[in-house]
């Protein structure tokens, strides 16, 4: 008698678990989402607090297809990663590319864009970027980025002056406090060029993939906590849908006039 109720708590107690476990499984009904925020033209924030931005505007259809609830939340880039890992938000649309670093930490959706870096500094003052050429010389990247970690492996001989921020990157080659930038090609360097500040200043040498490009796995991805593959499933089919219907050209062409989606 005593082991068929203690076998009958066993059982009540692993349906009550069972339930609690289902209860608590996400839907995905409700999504936070980390920006940065501070990334133009892919993320900003106005002082009123309102969010725009190719990121911002692609996370929104994202969600619409999904038919999600989603609030942004506004992160510091060097904080992105820890704070999906504490459970902030449920994932990262801040231009984040994907690496095998990156991947020992968080799962990646499949690439929704992808462009080359380039370097930029005061025209005429360089006509090669090797790592010979730029002997001596301090370059200025934003650290805990693929950039930052090609011109370890590469520029061993150069100074490199580490940012928190990709638009600090051509402020400070503006300011004189380097030699050269080397940042994103359409945020730091044509936004950049395009700008009063950037007057007198060019790109130098061919565009780089310090990830490889998504056509090798790289690329720029969406970040979400690792082992959660419905989360992971509904974002690429939904970037599969918007890819296809004209939602993304439509977001492409409102911030940039090249197709920046790597296809």
């Amino acid at each position: 008698m005593i082991r068929k109720i203690l076998g009958a708590s066993a059982l009540l107690a692993s349906l009550l678990v069972a339930t609690a476990v289902q209860a608590q499984a996400p839907g995905w009904a409700k999504i936070r989402i980390g920006v940065e925020a501070n990334y133009p033209p892919f993320s900003q924030m106005s002082p009123d607090g309102k969010f725009s931005g190719f990121d911002i505007d692609i996370a929104n259809a994202l969600c619409a297809q999904m038919k999600a609830e989603c609030t942004m939340v506004a992160q510091e880039w060097d904080g992105m990663m820890p704070a999906l890992n504490a459970k902030k938000f449920d994932m990262i649309v801040a231009s984040m590319s994907i690496t095998e670093e990156r991947k020992k930490n968080a799962d990646f959706s499949d690439s929704y864009y992808d462009i080359p870096s380039s370097f930029v500094a005061k025209t005429g003052a360089f006509t090669a970027v090797t790592p010979a050429a730029l002997k001596g010389k301090k370059i200025i990247v934003t650290r805990n980025t693929p950039r930052a970690k090609y011109l370890a492996d590469n520029y061993k001989e150069s100074e490199i002056l580490q940012v928190a921020k990709e638009s600090e990157v051509t402020m400070e080659l503006a300011a004189g406090r380097g030699d050269i930038g080397f940042g994103s090609s359409l945020a730091a360097t044509a936004a950049f060029l395009k700008s009063p500040a950037g007057a007198g200043y060019s790109k130098v040498g061919p565009g780089i993939y310090p990830s490889g490009g998504a056509k090798q796995g790289g690329g720029v991805g969406i970040a979400m906590r690792k082992g959660e593959d419905d989360l992971r499933n509904k974002i690429n089919a939904a970037l599969k849908v918007i890819s296809g219907n004209g939602v993304y050209k439509a977001i492409n062409d409102k911030y940039f006039d090249v197709n920046i989606r790597g296809e």
